[in-house]
């Protein structure tokens, strides 16, 4: 089988993050890993902690630590949230690692050396109310291309456009609000962006399957023509440049943060014995990546971190597919970690188990527009599918037939026409499920996993074991060895989406939970004189006041 190389937007250290950033990337990348290991493939998952630019410098300073020790207990804290959230990475790293400072170094060495390196003196905000230059991202004003009130020095996060902070109206100091922002003169170096025009146009044709999100917010920036990009800031925290003049300087994180991956899986391979990094960024045909992130990081994965790659004249592997996301909003409003509006993950799994958010999220996802997360819908879905659907079919199954078979699995005896009616739509259901994880289609993925469990429930309602074994126990035998294949079948699906739950229902049916194989659709895979449980109620019913008594939102 190939080989899938996937990676998620890199979480910035600076503070605990809130589900908007878990629907975005986290959660639908650990997904699809999860569906690819589940069909044979083998899967290097990547992911890390972006932890150099100025917020981090900032959050350190508020905290009263060193930058260094800042991002080091950052990086713990939510290393443990993301495991506890079922996130199977095979390597989280940190972008501050010597791994990562080496191999960004290496690169911006070759990029010097094959002329794609420019020094420039420009013009770059000064704040003499926090007497300090300011990054791009903390210059905030008018955008010149839609006016949009907030844009950042960088980009502006209502029409995604590139932007430099002089070009902004009314600037302001996104850290004190000061507006005597000025401009003063300093020497930078820049990638030639513009360079790579042709040969980025040429590569994205080859791209197939990309999103439509993806693809025209790329071609938007080609269309309106690639500006070379500075790659360097005044900071002391950073990945140090390499270069004669600019010790004083550090790399931008936008230009050492996607190198991160590289530098994750070096880490990976140094980790133990028989891993060798290059078997996946360095390989053939064999390796299939794919990323997933939001939408305002499309530009710098679509097209600057490629060109940073090709740049290079190193052997890297460059994107094959990326899923992006558009917003999760919250109650009407933006997720925000600055404002500190929405629900954040730790808060959330001080609420309730992991299984009900990852759900709701991936049967919700943001990908073909904005959704709205509010505390009355994600109740309504997760106490509708989880509780009255999946749960319903795990607990009525597996409680009758230890109710009256004494949790031995009954033996089969001829299958009747319900039950070939059965197979025949789990089989179509199951090659949906399987065509729209492949396609990264994630909400109509969960859609066919839903689907799977109503068709066991309305199997166990038509069939009705409990008003057969009244008169025809083998009939009944019949159905409740059925039921149980199908709840096996039902978990299965569901494993990418509630693994902590899937595998409480396949460990209840004395399945191995090693290796959760995808489901194949057979109903006879859980043999005859096999003893099962009920499991532990999987869902109890939640109720919005309960939410909000337990934690205020």
């Amino acid at each position: 089988m190939s080989k899938f190389l996937i990676t998620s937007a890199l979480p910035y250290v600076n503070g605990v993050k809130h589900l908007g950033n878990l629907a975005g990337s986290l959660l639908p990348a650990d997904i699809h890993a999860r569906f690819r290991r589940q069909t044979g493939h083998e899967v290097l998952f990547l992911c890390g902690t972006d932890e150099h630019g100025t917020p981090v410098e900032l959050a350190a300073h508020a905290a009263g630590v060193p930058v260094a020790d800042y991002c080091a207990r950052q990086h713990t804290v939510q290393a443990d949230i993301y495991r506890r959230f079922g996130l199977s990475f095979d390597h989280f790293s940190r972008t501050s690692g010597e791994a990562n400072r080496q191999l960004t170094q290496d690169i911006f060495r070759c990029l010097d050396a094959a002329g794609f390196i420019a020094e420039r003196t420009i013009l770059q905000a000064y704040s003499p109310t926090d007497r300090r230059f300011l990054p791009d991202r903390y210059v905030v004003g008018t955008c010149p291309h839609c006016g949009h009130p907030s844009a950042r020095g960088d980009q502006c996060e209502s029409c995604t456009a590139l932007l430099d902070p002089e070009e902004l109206r009314s600037p302001c100091s996104a850290i004190s609000g000061a507006t005597d922002v000025e401009f003063r003169a300093t020497r930078h170096l820049f990638l030639k962006l513009s360079a790579f025009d042709g040969r980025l146009r040429d590569w994205l044709a080859t791209r197939r399957g990309w999103p439509t999100l993806v693809r025209s917010i790329a071609l938007k920036w080609l269309d309106e023509g690639l500006r070379d990009r500075c790659i360097t800031r005044d900071l002391e925290w950073g990945v140090p440049v390499p270069k004669a003049g600019f010790e004083d300087k550090v790399f931008y994180v936008w230009f050492d943060a996607p190198i991160g991956y590289i530098a994750a899986a070096i880490e990976w391979s140094k980790a133990a014995s028989g891993r060798d990094w290059r078997d996946w960024w360095q390989s053939g045909e064999d390796v299939t990546y794919v990323q997933f992130l939001a939408k305002d990081n499309v530009p710098f994965h679509a097209l600057s971190f490629p060109a940073t790659l090709l740049g290079s004249r190193l052997p890297f592997k460059l994107v094959d597919t990326i899923k992006g996301f558009n917003w999760l909003t919250f109650e009407g409003g933006k997720f925000s970690t600055s404002a500190s509006h929405g629900i954040f993950t730790d808060t959330a799994l001080a609420l309730l188990p992991a299984d009900t958010w990852r759900w709701w999220l991936a049967a919700n996802a943001p990908e073909s527009a904005d959704t709205d997360f509010t505390l009355a819908r994600f109740v309504d879905g997760v106490n509708k599918d989880l509780a009255d659907i999946f749960g319903n079919l795990v607990n009525r199954c597996l409680a009758f037939a230890v109710a009256r078979f004494e949790g031995i699995v009954p033996g089969a005896g001829q299958l009747g026409p319900l039950e070939r009616q059965v197979a025949s739509a789990l089989d179509a259901h199951l090659a949906r499920l399987r065509r729209h994880h492949e396609s990264l289609a994630l909400r109509k993925a969960a859609e066919e996993v839903r689907a799977i469990w109503r068709l066991a429930n309305a199997y166990l309602t038509e069939a009705a074991p409990w008003s057969a074994i009244k008169d025809d126990p083998a009939r009944a035998a019949t159905i409740v060895n059925t039921g149980i294949n199908l709840v096996r079948i039902s978990a299965l699906a569901a494993w990418p989406f509630i693994p902590s739950s899937a595998e409480k229902v396949l460990c209840s049916l004395g399945e191995t939970t090693d290796s959760v194989p995808w489901p194949q659709g057979a109903l006879s895979a859980i043999p005859a004189g096999r003893r099962i449980a009920v499991p532990p109620l999987l869902f109890p019913k939640i109720a919005v006041a309960d939410l909000i008594a337990a934690q205020p939102i």
